[in-house]
């Protein structure tokens, strides 16, 4: 065999175990995770031993931050109210959002049964994250043993809020962990192949050797007497990514942080491909600001479990172009990425959510969104537009 040819299959083999021994450490070790969180196998949702009363659980006020916009909003906080009957709501909207608020005034009249309050909140001031803008305001309302704030496109099972109540730490946070519906387009469903992707293979696979480095902000929990120890909302109302900041606060304060394996079901309705884009771009943002406050061994860490895998993945497509057999070995790869990702997700949801190729499509974009984040630093939130230089220095500018 000629020398060229020899050294591109070795280069391909190389990329292709270099490949396989990240993504087989991320999967076993979500699996120890896993393991080490009895899961019910039918179900996806983790059992836990009930202590005290059932009662419990209207202990708790769910803060939910809304804004209209998403097409699917009535439709999921109506989910919510039907699936948690027994729960404290406590919506917070802008004065000026007619419509979110037309939404609560229909779905208060359609639920009586159910405690709900809305609390109607001026706009945040420049440089404040309108997300805990809202939740500050809202502190002084929760009179109840825990709180806990869900996002307006999440759903919360009943099993997964009962393991949030009984595992939330006297002094700390616990969190759920998200997984997207496939969504009823093309945008939609890409982005739900990238939370799918990652959600599991993210959060999980470092528990066996520490703590969480930040939490899920679209579902947490913590006791109402250490929010207040901590100072509330207020200490991250200048940070733009609240849930790391969050977790930083609990840290503070000697707080622990709990990864819990129950599930939290998430769809944002996407219009269009520039809506995915910025939606991506966004979240690449607030990825860089997670890495400009970590160590310098934590950060490589985290980039190296998380950021290599499409680089090598691009190597190998591209490298097996010039030789064909090449694409053996790139076809195998591509069947072990599918199974270990099925693997993990049906673990812990009780079902399949990987779709091949759009899953594949979504693993190769990522090096694009990255580029994307680190070059442009002005994100689009909803209807704002910030100017990011670090997490607590952030401020708005014209669109």
């Amino acid at each position: 065999m000629a020398k060229g040819p020899a050294m591109l299959i070795g280069i391909i083999i190389l990329c292709a175990l270099l490949y396989l021994s990240l993504l087989g450490f991320k999967t076993m070790y979500a699996l120890i995770a896993l393991a080490n969180m009895p899961v019910n196998r039918e179900t996806g949702v983790k059992r836990f031993r009930v202590q005290g009363e059932a009662a419990a659980q209207a202990e708790i006020t769910i803060l939910q931050p809304l804004l209209s916009g998403d097409p699917r909003l009535a439709e999921v906080l109506a989910a919510n109210l039907q699936a948690l009957p027994e729960q404290r709501f406590l919506w917070l909207i802008d004065r000026t959002d007619l419509a979110a608020q037309e939404i609560a005034h229909q779905l208060r009249n359609a639920h009586p049964a159910v405690h709900m309050e809305v609390l109607l909140c001026n706009a945040a001031p420049d440089g404040f994250n309108p997300k805990a803008w809202k939740l500050a305001l809202a502190q002084d309302h929760i009179k109840t043993r825990l709180c806990l704030v869900l996002d307006d496109d999440a759903i919360l099972p009943a099993a997964s809020l009962r393991a949030l109540i009984q595992h939330c730490p006297a002094r700390g946070i616990v969190t759920a962990l998200p997984h997207y519906q496939q969504g009823q387009n093309f945008p939609s469903q890409l982005l739900a192949q990238f939370v799918n992707n990652n959600a599991v293979m993210t959060y999980l696979p470092l528990l066996p050797f520490t703590t969480p480095v930040s939490i899920n902000g679209m579902c947490y929990a913590m006791r109402r007497e250490f929010l207040l120890a901590c100072g509330g909302f207020k200490p991250v109302l200048q940070h733009l990514t609240d849930d790391l900041a969050m977790a930083d606060l609990c840290r503070q304060h000697q707080g622990d942080l709990l990864q819990l394996a129950v599930p939290v079901s998430v769809q944002t309705s996407l219009s269009d491909l520039p809506q995915y884009a910025r939606q991506m771009h966004r979240w690449m943002v607030f990825a860089t600001l997670l890495l400009q406050q970590q160590t310098k061994p934590t950060a490589v860490l985290i980039s190296l479990l998380q950021g290599i895998h499409p680089l090598l993945l691009w190597m190998l497509i591209l490298l097996s172009v010039f030789q064909p057999a090449g694409w053996l070995l790139l076809l195998l790869v591509l069947i072990l990425r599918s199974a270990a990702m099925m693997l993990v997700q049906q673990r812990v949801t009780g079902s399949i959510r990987h779709r091949f190729a759009l899953s594949l499509l979504s693993e190769l974009l990522q090096p694009l969104h990255l580029l994307h984040a680190l070059k442009q630093r002005r994100i689009r939130w909803r209807s704002r537009v910030y100017q990011v230089i670090r997490n607590n220095q952030f401020h708005a500018v014209e669109s």
